[in-house]
């Protein structure tokens, strides 16, 4: 990877999860994970959200269906919080875990759509964004 590729994935990461969680994730970023916090840089946000082939609203519905599948919560609900960054709406979480529960289950979709109503109510109280 180059450092072309990384400089373009921190500005893609930073529009998309904010220059807080960005700044947040340098700044406790140890020798032990600085290569990782590399390659999720340069191979997530370089390589992948910053291709021309989807626009950043749907890459993040697939991402939520993504990490709502997998039970990744912490993701999830940072990626949620990232929507008033990428346009994907509140009614567009909601349709993706209606397809989450039918292609990957309905107890992962359950799961997720809790944490959606908490984060999108905690993002609409002027809290966590």
């Amino acid at each position: 990877m180059s450092d072309d590729q990384y400089s373009e994935g921190l500005v893609v990461r930073r529009s998309v999860l904010g220059d807080a969680h960005v700044d947040r994730a340098q700044s406790e970023t140890t020798e032990f994970d600085a290569d990782f916090q590399r390659f999720i840089t340069e191979g997530a946000w370089g390589s992948v959200w910053s291709r021309p082939g989807l626009s950043k609203r749907e890459r993040s519905i697939v991402t939520l269906c993504l990490l709502a599948a997998l039970g990744h919560r912490d993701e999830f609900a940072m990626h949620v919080r990232a929507t008033v960054n990428t346009g994907a709406t509140a009614d567009d979480i909601k349709e993706a875990l209606l397809h989450v529960a039918v292609y990957a289950g309905v107890p992962a979709a359950n799961s997720a759509m809790k944490l959606a109503k908490q984060t999108l109510e905690t993002m609409d109280n002027g809290g966590d964004k």
